[in-house]
């Protein structure tokens, strides 16, 4: 599995400010539905309800949020850059500009479960996350996402 399996150029953003953690979960909903034709509203929900059991902040600016929907058929992905960081409840405490969601399947169960290990993967490579942060244009974002993981696997 590779991140261009998950992640379609459509899917990328870049976003200057998000007043908070909930308006950023929609904007990720927002994307889900213009990339993918997923119900935004129906991810959102989903997004809020896998957030309360435990942030998906995994630290040094990385989100991973994440969620199980109906009427799925495979796992897929959205990125958002923020300009400007914001607090997501990081367990690090450190607010977040690299933000990845999956949205799987609701019977997903190792195929989500890899999708999420290859992201976290991906954006734990601080010269990845480096080089994303140093570029405001969606199609550049998702060539260096989706580069690396073919230049890992070579």
């Amino acid at each position: 599995m590779d991140i261009s399996k998950l992640l379609k150029p459509g899917a990328v953003k870049v976003i200057s400010s998000a007043s908070s953690k909930k308006r950023l979960l929609h904007d990720l909903g927002d994307l889900a539905f213009s990339a993918y034709g997923i119900n935004a509203s129906t991810a959102v929900e989903a997004l809020i309800e896998r957030e309360s059991l435990g942030p998906t902040g995994v630290g040094h600016g990385v989100a991973l949020p994440h969620a199980r929907l109906p009427g799925l058929d495979t796992v897929v992905g959205t990125f958002i850059l923020m300009e400007k960081p914001i607090d997501f409840d990081s367990i690090d405490r450190q607010p977040v500009d690299l933000i990845f969601a999956l949205f799987a399947p609701e019977d997903a169960g190792v195929e989500h479960l890899k999708a999420l290990a290859l992201v976290s993967r991906t954006l734990r490579d601080p010269a990845a996350c480096a080089k994303l942060r140093a570029n405001a244009d969606p199609a550049t974002l998702y060539t260096i996402l989706t580069e690396g993981q073919s230049a890992q696997a070579a």
